[in-house]
């Protein structure tokens, strides 16, 4: 399923960032004197995001719909005055007289001139802009046009003049905002049975997966795939190392089902990594805290049985979301921590922000441990393309925000630390009788 399998390309980048300790950037080198081209497919279609068809090859087309505004999102370096145009790369059956767009660049809106370039293109001039404060700024293209007119091929915004020296903007196909990490350091070498976390979802657009438990082998957390669904997501990989096809992946490296819960749906994840994944389908609720637990049973030091918990708010008892026996293991949760993903790209303009809080570990002997620190790391987007990625404290917690081109970022590595509960969770242990093999 795409979704899993991009949230566990998120676990994959976790690690590959870790040697991603400096901030690079893409954008224009400084000085100006050449137009800088922006390709129409790194816009966002706004309010309804997939009321176009955005792609690489084509730039946007299917654009019908004046209600809906193309927005393209530019950190600017400078002030000072700015030309802005739209190139088309065809105008359709529309009338070069019925072809009417407005340009909104920081509160300033100027109405277009079409001019044809070529047989193979279209310009449109909205003439000069003063952009007269630094950071992000919104630059939004709309239609003065009537419905069923409207049949016009994006290509790219061209700008010019001294405001556009380092300006930056993604130009990546990927408009995903950046998948944000937190990396808890354990204060003390140990062996770790049980590791339990609260998350608290406070800005959830559709394509969200807020992941409250990660180990090495698996994650487990909840997810947005759209208004009417919602989902509880445990998966675990496999042994082996396939990265693509799990039917490549020999009988022997394979995770299996133990038990699972009622109401869950369990199979197959491939693509970044192999696996067990399962999820159960509740519309759990923007605002309320989402309690989970995972735990590792190690079995004649040559595998593991991973489980994973989630709190029911409506019925106010612990529910297991699946188990699955994990080969060539035998050993204890490793490297806890947690992350948010935007998994789709075309809302990849939109806030998300949870608190993660009241982390805690247990050892094989008994022993709770809190989870006050974490350090907080983001994936290769957020290294030069996305830069609106954020860690801190609210309300006692850690919160993680990405996306809404938001001014100012937090560091790759820095460490925040909470304010102890100092209460460790009550949880009634395994759920299910798990049975050696």
């Amino acid at each position: 399923m795409m979704t899993v399998a991009l949230s566990a390309r998120s676990m994959y980048w976790i690690v590959a960032s870790l040697a991603a300790l400096s901030l690079s950037w893409l954008s224009r080198a400084e000085g100006w004197g050449a137009e800088l081209r922006v390709p129409a497919f790194t816009a966002y279609v706004v309010p309804h995001a997939d009321a176009a068809r955005v792609s690489e090859r084509r730039g946007i087309t299917g654009w019908s719909d004046p209600a809906d505004t193309l927005q393209w999102f530019g950190k600017f370096a400078q002030a000072g005055s700015l030309t802005a145009k739209v190139m088309l790369k065809s105008i359709g059956s529309t009338t070069a007289e019925q072809v009417q767009l407005k340009l909104t660049i920081a509160g300033q809106s100027h109405p277009g001139q079409l001019v044809a370039q070529n047989d193979q293109s279209w310009i449109v001039d909205f003439g000069s802009f003063e952009i007269q404060q630094t950071g992000y700024l919104p630059i939004v293209l709309q239609s003065l046009m009537k419905q069923g007119q409207q049949s016009l091929h994006i290509d790219s915004l061209l700008l010019d003049g001294p405001a556009t020296s380092m300006v930056h903007f993604n130009t990546r196909e990927r408009r995903n905002a950046a998948s944000v990490h937190l990396m808890y350091p354990l204060p003390r070498p140990v062996d770790i049975d049980t590791f339990y976390c609260e998350v608290t979802a406070l800005e959830d657009p559709t394509t969200t997966f807020y992941m409250a438990c990660g180990w090495h082998r698996g994650y487990f957390g909840m997810q947005v795939n759209s208004p009417s669904e919602r989902r509880i997501i445990f998966s675990v990989w496999d042994s082996g190392g396939e990265a693509i096809d799990r039917k490549k992946v020999a009988d022997e490296n394979r995770v299996t089902l133990v038990g699972k819960g009622p109401g869950v749906y369990s199979g197959d994840f491939g693509n970044e990594g192999t696996g067990g994944h399962s999820h159960l389908k509740t519309m759990w609720k923007t605002g309320q805290p989402q309690k989970f637990y995972v735990t590792a049973r190690p079995v004649d030091q040559t595998f593991t049985v991973y489980s994973g918990y989630w709190w029911q708010p409506e019925t106010s008892q612990w529910m297991l979301i699946s188990s699955w026996k994990a080969p060539k293991e035998g050993g204890w949760l490793k490297r806890p921590h947690s992350f948010s993903e935007n998994f789709g790209g075309s809302n990849g303009n939109l806030v998300r922000k949870a608190l993660y809080g009241n982390q805690w570990i247990r050892t094989k002997e008994g022993e709770w441990i809190e989870l006050e620190t974490a350090s907080f790391s983001h994936d290769p987007t957020g290294k030069e393309d996305r830069l609106d990625r954020f860690m801190g404290i609210e309300q006692g917690q850690f919160f993680l925000s990405h996306g809404g081109f938001l001014n100012g970022f937090t560091p790759y590595g820095e460490k925040f630390s909470r304010p102890s509960t100092q209460q460790p969770p009550t949880i009634p242990g395994d759920l299910i009788s798990i049975e050696k093999p």
